[in-house]
């Protein structure tokens, strides 16, 4: 067996940073009230780390980049019949990767759709003076009355994968993911974790959320 870097630390740190505001926000949505201002400011937060991932998608570890698990139909179809490549039991496999790109995109919409979302009551995104009043009904539907329910299926779905992997096919998913490190039955490449690289992540971190520090800051320069 082979110990190989698979996950490097700022994945890490974002991965349960996003669990943490996910469920942060499940609940400051479902309380409600003053909570609701906690609601915002985890909703920029869950922003700034998804631009984070996005970016680090494509400078961040080898097993944290797009290019290492962006698979294509016949590879996703040999999956399924059981024709795994060795580089699939490293870092994410196909049905992962679907997983990963399918929080990445509903996460986005999710938050995206907060922006420019207003319930009339306590909640008011940053964005809504900069469009219609048609479209903010649009995103607030959606907020409240989709996105939610897709965001907590997904949830429970990635949940159950992970005991799927863990119960029945003897795999631990989530160990890898807080230290790092994983035994492989072949020799594969290891994900760069240095301090130079952890550095760049912090730079690419902050650069997020300067971008959505100014994102949340049109809807006041708009006279809102």
């Amino acid at each position: 067996m082979h110990s190989v870097r698979v996950w490097d630390l700022p994945t890490r740190l974002f991965h349960w940073a996003l669990v943490v505001c996910v469920i942060g926000q499940i609940v400051t949505a479902n309380v409600g009230g003053n909570w609701m201002n906690w609601h915002l400011r985890l909703g920029y937060t869950v922003l700034t780390l998804l631009l984070f991932r996005l970016v680090w998608g494509f400078v961040g570890g080898h097993w944290s980049r797009f290019s290492s698990f962006l698979y294509g139909p016949t590879a996703v179809l040999n999956y399924l019949r059981g024709q795994a490549r060795p580089e699939h039991r490293v870092g994410h496999n196909p049905l992962g990767a679907f997983s990963v790109f399918g929080l990445l995109t509903i996460l986005l919409l999710q938050v995206g759709s907060g922006l420019f979302s207003d319930d009339e009551i306590a909640f008011t995104g940053p964005l809504v003076s900069l469009v219609s009043g048609d479209a903010v009904s649009l995103a607030t539907s959606y907020h409240k009355n989709v996105g939610k329910f897709i965001v907590l299926a997904l949830v429970v779905l990635h949940l159950l994968a992970i005991g799927y992997y863990r119960f029945s096919k003897k795999e631990n998913l989530v160990r890898p993911m807080i230290v790092g490190d994983k035994q492989v039955p072949t020799a594969v490449p290891s994900a760069r974790d240095s301090t130079q690289s952890r550095l760049l992540a912090l730079g690419v971190l902050c650069l997020c959320a300067l971008v959505v520090y100014g994102l949340v800051g049109l809807g006041a320069t708009s006279g809102f």
